[in-house]
């Protein structure tokens, strides 16, 4: 049985699931690694999911205030060898509604096109594309989205 924890980003093993998830992102990414990981600094997230099965991690993801009434969904991840399972839907509908009890109405987030699994979980997932935000605003490999959560 799948076990999700609310936790934070000193957790050790959404440390560890994060050590991951951007080894996999250096090799889609590519050139653009650089650019995306000053983005992705985990210092300070207080709010994270990490999903264990058996006492071992599997997936990990996290929110963020992005503004009032707004959370950022990040750091989404699921082992490879996990996937196909429904975890990472599972993960994020937790996310949705931990935001909700924080009182936001939208998630909003951005991923990478070449990031196949994560636009279709997205989409999948309620999803809307949005034009891109923020420091994504005018980068061509950027996709965002948004979702109300009202």
């Amino acid at each position: 049985m799948i076990k999700l924890v609310r936790t934070n980003s000193e957790n050790r093993d959404f440390i560890a699931l994060v050590k991951l998830l951007d080894a996999d992102l250096a090799i889609v990414d590519g050139k653009d690694h650089v650019f995306y990981s000053q983005f992705n600094k985990i210092d300070n997230i207080r709010y994270v999911i990490v999903a264990y099965e058996d006492e071992k991690a599997m997936g990990c993801g996290a929110i963020k205030e992005f503004d009032k009434g707004t959370m950022e969904v990040k750091r989404m991840y699921v082992s490879p060898q996990n996937r196909k399972k429904g975890i990472a839907s599972m993960i994020l509908s937790e996310l949705e509604k931990w935001a909700s009890e924080l009182s936001a109405s939208k998630c909003i987030l951005e991923t990478g096109k070449r990031q196949y699994e994560a636009v279709g979980l997205y989409k999948k997932s309620g999803y809307q594309l949005i034009p891109n935000y923020g420091q994504y605003a005018g980068v061509e490999n950027s996709l965002c989205f948004e979702k109300d959560l009202i």
